[in-house]
């Protein structure tokens, strides 16, 4: 699959079945993100690559109330970083933007190898810091879940998520996100 394929073809699908998660898989997916740029080179990106059933079990509690379907997941991916680990030039703080490239080339990695890497927003930073050993200096900046897709639609989705799995969520057009020499919004 080409990246242009792997972009077309990921999707934040919330229906999740089991997936053998691998050491080797980590290292591919880690190894995929490490090779993203960022400012002087200082990869401020950080991982937690939490897969062992009982971990899972513990950050249950942690997502927000609507990621119920989170609990499917195989793996959850916490991404986090913090400010001095990139570049601050004047007002400037790269350690958000650098870390962002590097998960979207981990989530592209994942989509070629089959799988669904879904990020969340919905958790509490202060449980999951605590139970993933976290160092209260970071910014856990997501929570990726990565699975398989399921052609089951998950019984604890919202009408509104389950319409989001049969059809992929509208785009802004072209002329709203993107403009030609000059901002003229």
């Amino acid at each position: 699959m080409d990246v242009k394929n792997a972009i077309q073809e990921r999707r934040a699908y919330r229906s999740l079945d089991p997936v053998e998660i691998t050491d080797g898989l980590v290292r591919d997916l880690a190894e995929n993100a490490r090779l993203a740029p960022s400012c002087f080179n200082n990869q401020p990106w950080r991982y937690v690559f939490a897969y062992d059933p009982e971990v899972l079990k513990e950050l249950r509690p942690a997502l927000s109330k609507g990621n119920e379907w989170a609990h499917y997941a195989s793996m959850i991916i916490a991404v986090f970083s913090r400010p001095d680990y990139d570049c601050i030039i004047r007002d400037r703080e790269y350690y958000l933007f650098d870390t962002g490239m590097a998960t979207a080339f981990l989530i592209l990695r994942a989509t070629e190898l089959g799988l669904v890497a879904h990020p969340i927003a919905g958790y509490s930073e202060k449980k999951v810091k605590q139970i993933l050993g976290i160092p209260e200096d970071m910014k856990v900046i997501t929570l990726v879940m990565v699975g398989k897709h399921s052609e089951t639609i998950s019984p604890v989705l919202s009408e509104k998520q389950v319409e989001a799995e049969r059809t992929r969520p509208e785009r802004l057009p072209f002329e709203e996100i993107a403009y030609i020499n000059r901002y003229s919004g």
